[in-house]
């Protein structure tokens, strides 16, 4: 604590060196009136000097004695901070909590509080261009810190909320939001990336190899006898190849990876922007989409594809907040500045913030006020007898070393006085 206040640990040594020089002042006084004690003035002057060392002494054994024990000495009722910082942190809470931040000392100042003024002047302070370079560093730092961990847990979390409400209301407004904001297309092309990088896991090929399986041996049921002779000959043969499809699958992709104007890549986004009216009109598509969801939840493809899918969205984000003209960054300073625009405009937004702001901060006055005194003498606690004595040294030794000082000017000045009333007296 002493190293973080060097200004205010320098004052008390100073005042320290003050009062003992004050003191020794007042022994040089004695030494030299000494020889003279027998005149009425040697005497006078001998006796304010006494008075002085006696006061001076006095008062440096009180204020040692809040501290610690004097010379080192088992005096009583010494080194009263260390021995009751434990009481002392007890009292402090109490007096602060229950006599001093009261409810309604509290409420009344939070009431007093211009908060809308201050959310103006907050509003102009702050210009766009800090709108900004705050927001690419929060979102920079954001999206660097993202532990692995996060898609596993987004997924889990994910799972509960789709599974406990209808999933049709949320993916229109998903897809009217990202139509609006032309998200689309961004959308299409980083999930056609994402199901060209599954395509090379292992796990995924062996899903597409089984899925080609179940579509062969479907159509094979749905097909006439000479179809399934047919098929069924060609799969005898080896005509029919699994690897050939799906690398023949994979090279697809590719192309609508590679292709900006790729034809799939259209007719996606076609069916995006009619999907929202459809699903809305539409209840057996609904009905479809809901038991889709239950059985999108339990698969383990899915579980994979979201995981790759988060892994290129992050890819995607990091190197879209490189650029100087970051769609993220744009699109979320734009919102900033239309609220801060809005803060600065409209008075009556402001004042319903300070207001709701104000009741919020109440109830959490009212409701964890009790906690106040708990918190400051659990926070006296944390300095301990050592760091408790440093505290009062350092706020307090300044006024302390003056009692030294003026219990020995005090204590010459009386001292000086009783020996004049004792001259006063003598005299014929």
């Amino acid at each position: 604590m002493n190293s973080g206040c060097p200004a205010v640990t320098a004052r008390p040594r100073r005042q320290r060196r003050l009062a003992l020089t004050v003191l020794f002042g007042a022994f040089a006084v004695a030494v030299f009136a000494l020889p003279f004690r027998g005149t009425w003035w040697g005497g006078w002057i001998l006796a304010i000097a006494e008075a002085g060392i006696v006061g001076g002494l006095a008062d440096w054994f009180a204020v040692t004695a809040l501290f610690r024990r004097p010379l080192g000495l088992p005096i009583p009722h010494t080194a009263l901070i260390p021995a009751n910082w434990e009481l002392m942190a007890t009292r402090v809470g109490t007096m602060v909590g229950d006599r001093v931040l009261t409810k309604d000392y509290v409420t009344g100042e939070i009431a007093r509080l211009d908060l809308a003024g201050l959310l103006k002047q907050g509003a102009l302070r702050v210009a766009r261009d800090d709108l900004e370079s705050a927001t690419r560093r929060v979102v920079r730092w954001a999206a660097a810190e993202l532990p692995p961990s996060a898609t596993d847990e987004l997924l889990h979390q994910l799972r509960r909320f789709v599974s406990a409400r209808p999933v049709t209301p949320l993916l229109v407004w998903t897809l009217e939001t990202a139509q609006r904001e032309g998200w689309d297309r961004r959308v299409v092309a980083t999930l056609a990336q994402s199901l060209l990088d599954a395509m090379d896991r292992p796990q995924v090929r062996r899903a597409v190899d089984e899925l080609v399986d179940d579509l062969l041996e479907r159509y094979r049921r749905r097909s006439g006898v000479y179809p399934r002779l047919w098929i069924g000959l060609a799969d005898f043969l080896g005509l029919i190849d699994r690897d050939r499809i799906v690398a023949a699958l994979r090279a697809g992709l590719k192309q609508v990876v590679e292709d900006p104007d790729h034809p799939l890549r259209q007719q996606l986004l076609d069916a995006l922007a009619e999907l929202p009216n459809r699903l809305r009109s539409d209840h057996e598509l609904r009905t479809r989409v809901e038991a889709a969801k239950d059985e999108l939840l339990s698969s383990a493809a899915v579980t994979q594809l979201f995981r790759d899918a988060a892994a290129a969205l992050h890819r995607a984000l990091l190197a879209d907040l490189e650029a100087a003209d970051s769609a993220v960054i744009g699109w979320t300073v734009g919102r900033l500045e239309q609220a801060r625009q809005s803060l600065i405009e409209d008075p009556s937004l402001r004042q319903s913030l300070a207001e709701w702001s104000k009741r919020r901060v109440v109830e959490l006055v009212e409701r964890h006020h009790g906690r106040i005194a708990t918190f400051i003498e659990q926070g006296v606690h944390a300095l301990g007898p050592e760091g408790a004595v440093r505290l009062v040294e350092e706020h307090a030794g300044e006024d302390l070393q003056y009692i030294r000082v003026n219990g020995t000017i005090v204590g010459g000045l009386a001292g000086g006085a009783i020996y004049a009333v004792h001259l006063l007296l003598r005299s014929p």
